[in-house]
């Protein structure tokens, strides 16, 4: 597990439960550098529409937890926003929530041709997914995914 993995999943711990008693509920915490800058972002979501005041009332209540208990070693910039329309799909609970969903997935190197495969998620069973696309049911590793996300259909 990488140092990044280690950081995202102890500020989860540190989070995770102020922002459930918050109303929300915590999708994902990602730790990057971008240049030369590192940034935490806390992906949210809720019952509803989120806006900016939910995004600063979440900032203002995590803050000061983050900085009491000191995870980053690095100064950081903290992003707090909603997950979007096009969700990004990172853990096994990202996929299973999207079972019947269309989601898009680049994976590192090809397969069948294809480095990018879009489709419905028809399942997701230990760490394999199977996207049916077309009709024709495509059994994918997770660890052969470079990136996946949710398909927004914006003719509807």
């Amino acid at each position: 597990m990488s140092e990044f993995n280690n950081v995202e999943k102890k500020v989860q711990g540190l989070i995770e439960n102020k922002i459930n008693d918050l109303g929300y509920e915590l999708y994902d915490v990602e730790y990057l550098k971008e240049g030369k800058e590192y940034h935490l972002c806390i992906y949210v979501e809720k019952n509803g529409i989120m806006d900016i005041n939910d995004c600063e009332k979440i900032n203002n209540e995590i803050e000061p937890i983050l900085d009491k208990a000191d995870p980053i070693k690095e100064q950081y910039f903290l992003e707090v926003s909603s997950t979007g329309l096009e969700k990004k799909l990172r853990t096994l609970k990202h996929y299973e929530k999207q079972i019947g969903n269309k989601i898009e997935v680049k994976l590192f190197s090809k397969l069948d041709g294809k480095k990018v495969i879009e489709g419905i998620l028809e399942s997701v069973e230990n760490d394999t997914i199977i996207i049916n696309e077309l009709g024709n049911s495509i059994k994918i590793d997770l660890d052969k995914i470079a990136t996946a996300k949710t398909v927004y259909d914006w003719n509807a």
